[in-house]
């Protein structure tokens, strides 16, 4: 493979990408709660990483969030206390003047688990030498862990063991959620009703793709053409060969042997690509002309989506109803001029682009979201293949990380000209239906 450009979203040490923590502007978001009259009364403030107050406040692994909050005490009859929490719900509300954070996985048709708890107090009638009037304020600082501990089957009462903290996940349709919010709750008197100012907002997780092999970053640096399994076995995964049958042009029957190589470590960050090797190999020159045509090869990136029991499983088998897939990226290929051309073997090089703007897995009790790398029966015309359309060849787990490894720039090898094909040919082959909850079958341990 011979380097063609830079990738426009690869980043150096010295350029990190935009959520890896630096010293950032601090977008400052302001909400506010008004009485019956439409007279605010209660405000919080809260500085974030996000490019604009208008968004979502945004945060990063072992971010502090740090803010104001404001009462007018005048118009909350009966406050005792103010509370502000991170997450769906505070679970401290029976405290006073406390600053909390706490968060929540929560699947369709369950009740939500509660899994983050960070507090501090800011103001308590009962301990405050007298009571305060007129506008007041109070700011906070609550420090975000990058782990918790919780029961793997979100129940308290089992043993917990400690995740690391996932990252905010809400898609529409989704069969599972993640949601953090920061909460204001002024504590009322007895009879008197709680009042909250809430708002939700993003948390990612920091994570690194491990380092190529040594070749590798060298290639990346100078420019120069990718080096093979062969040459740089350090730097592929050979996977198992399978069996490329069926029938071409309705004459004869026809079997070739399927090698494909991954680049390692199998970690890639967000807008890097992902670079493969494709070998076909048999005796039918007539066979292996048309399936090593580009268009021939089907290999996707998929995500799969767990909630229930099967989330923290590492190898969950059999059929289920919550186990939910779709294409996130689709590889792309071109013949390989590397060497003398061998008989009876064909060899295209590729790349599947990991966009930027995919989630990053995890593995978490009662939800999940993991990414493979799914090789479906090859496709061209006049061929009909032995196996049926939607059941994978091969799968390779892999990981996706907000970044990558400290000074490597991944580059593309594409020639000029490629483009990324559209995503639907997987969705459809396995009939994935974006609002459905599909049963599939599981390959290879998925």
């Amino acid at each position: 493979m011979k380097a063609r450009r830079s990738s426009s979203v690869a980043h150096t040490e010295a350029d990190p990408p935009s959520y890896v923590a630096r010293s950032p502007d601090f977008a400052e978001h302001r909400y506010q709660l008004e009485d019956s009259k439409g007279r605010p009364w209660l405000w919080l403030i809260v500085k974030s990483r996000s490019k604009e107050a208008r968004q979502l406040p945004l945060f990063f692994e072992r971010d502090t969030i740090s803010g104001t909050v404001e009462v007018d005490l005048d118009m909350a009859e009966g406050a005792k206390g103010v509370l502000i929490s991170v997450g769906p719900t505070s679970r401290q509300s029976g405290l006073t003047g406390l600053c909390a954070a706490t968060a929540g996985v929560t699947a369709v048709g369950q009740d939500e688990i509660k899994f983050l708890d960070v507090s501090s107090q800011l103001w308590d009638a009962k301990s405050a030498p007298s009571k305060p009037t007129g506008k007041q304020s109070w700011p906070f600082t609550i420090m975000l862990p990058s782990e918790c501990s919780v029961s793997e089957r979100g129940r308290g009462k089992q043993p917990q063991q400690v995740y690391p903290l996932p990252p905010t996940f809400s898609e529409r349709a989704s069969p599972a959620y993640i949601d953090y919010k920061l909460v204001v709750t002024v504590r009322k008197s007895a009879f008197r009703v709680n009042q909250t100012l809430a708002t939700s907002f993003v948390y990612m997780p920091i994570i690194r793709a491990d380092p190529p092999s040594p070749l590798r970053q060298l290639a990346y640096r100078e420019g120069t053409a990718l080096i093979g399994p062969e040459g740089d076995p350090e730097g592929w995964k050979v996977l198992p060969s399978v069996s490329i049958a069926g029938t071409i042009f309705g004459a004869r029957q026809v079997e070739l042997q399927c090698t494909i190589a991954i680049s390692t470590p199998l970690t890639y960050a967000l807008g890097s690509p992902i670079p493969l090797i494709v070998t076909l190999s048999g005796s039918d020159g007539q066979a292996l002309d048309l399936l090593s045509t580009p268009s021939a090869v089907r290999m996707h990136l998929v995500r799969m989506r767990l909630v229930g029991s099967l989330a923290i499983q590492d190898e969950p088998s059999g059929r289920s109803n919550n186990v939910f897939r779709d294409s996130v990226g689709t590889a792309f290929f071109w013949p390989s001029d590397e060497g003398a051309p061998r008989q009876g073997t064909r060899v295209l090089n590729g790349e599947l682009e990991v966009k930027k703007a995919l989630k990053l897995g995890f593995v978490f009790p009662r939800f999940s979201l993991r990414y493979m790398l799914v090789l479906l029966p090859f496709q061209a015309p006049g061929f009909a293949t032995a196996t049926p359309a939607g059941e994978p060849l091969l799968t390779e787990r892999i990981t996706i990380t907000s970044a990558n490894a400290p000074g490597v720039v991944p580059r593309s090898y594409a020639p000029p000209g490629y483009v990324n094909p559209e995503e639907g040919d997987y969705n459809t082959a396995m009939g994935y239906l974006e609002n459905g909850n599909q049963r599939f079958y599981h390959h290879h341990g998925f």
